[in-house]
């Protein structure tokens, strides 16, 4: 074959002008890990950590006892979603006492639970750590994205979505505080999902999502204020839309290649249009075309940071 250049995917072969670190077709960029994002958008950061040995968590099926034998504890029961429990629509809850009085933590199903934690720890770096608490709090003030750390290599879009403050996320979800519609629209799209194939490690088959390589990363482009007003709008069709399907469908069921329903599929492509026009992206470019323009401006903010 001389100095001719090969990717052998599958079945297929096909003649490469450079094969880059990313075994594709396109520029030799090496995409690095950053602490902070390229462009001006809101910080993204990992859910909170209990390393409790599962004593601050309440399983589905012990909630409505808990809550029977111990009525004044209600108040401090939330929500708590990782990514299991956000895409496969499962439910879990934790104890958040981060506003208990000390006659709060006295109350005997919290006070054994917060003793267990405590026992757990002692065997742990997070020892000195109040056992009533988790050891690393994130949780926002405000409405955030949740973005899933892990997620299936088969579906097309990894599901993103937003959470009221009152929902606790675990450190198996990455979350972004204050973002907007617009910015959902994007995240959603099929520009920053061919990114995120590209540059995202791997977890066996299933995609591993970075805030630090993939989010901190992504070269975004800044909406004038029509444009940011039709992406907000696609992006709330999407959530209607899964919102429709959300009594007989989980997200893993929505997001499924083969179960995907047609009102959602629809949304998503209008969507990838909005983004794709947004870029100057032409709608015939494949993914790998879209990856090769998104490196090519990634190197272009490094340099200018530099």
């Amino acid at each position: 074959m001389g100095d001719k250049k090969y990717i052998f995917d599958g079945k297929a072969t096909l003649e490469a002008d450079n094969i880059n670190g990313y075994l594709f077709d396109g520029p030799t960029i090496h995409v690095r890990r950053r602490a902070e994002p390229l462009c001006a958008i809101p910080p993204m950061n990992k859910g909170s950590q209990p390393t409790d040995g599962g004593n601050l968590i309440i399983e589905a099926d012990a909630i409505d006892d808990f809550i029977r034998r111990e009525p004044r504890a209600e108040k401090f029961i939330h929500q708590y979603v990782g990514a299991d429990e956000f895409i496969n629509g499962k439910a879990r809850y934790c104890l958040w006492l981060v506003d208990a009085t000390e006659d709060d933590l006295r109350l005997p199903l919290i006070a054994d639970r917060i003793e267990r934690c405590r026992r757990f720890r002692l065997s742990s770096k997070k020892a000195a750590a109040t056992p009533s608490l988790f050891t690393e709090i994130r949780q926002p003030s405000t409405e955030y994205i949740i973005v899933p750390r892990v997620s299936g290599d088969r579906r097309r879009y990894v599901p993103m979505g937003f959470m009221t403050p009152d929902v606790i996320v675990s450190d198996a979800v990455s979350l972004i505080p204050d973002a907007q519609l617009f910015h959902f629209s994007i995240l959603e799209s099929l520009v920053h999902m061919a990114w995120m194939r590209i540059v995202a490690g791997r977890l066996g088959m299933s995609y591993r999502y970075s805030g630090t390589l993939v989010y901190n990363n992504f070269p975004w482009v800044k909406p004038t204020l029509p444009e940011e007003f039709r992406l907000a709008t696609q992006a709330q069709l999407i959530l209607d839309v899964r919102d429709d399907h959300s009594d007989e469908m989980t997200l893993a069921e929505l997001y499924n290649p083969e179960s995907m329903p047609d009102d959602l599929r629809a949304a998503h492509a209008e969507n990838d249009r909005l983004v794709m026009s947004l870029y100057g992206f032409d709608e015939s470019m494949t993914e790998t075309d879209i990856v090769t323009q998104l490196l090519y401006m990634y190197q272009e903010l490094t340099a200018a940071k530099a």
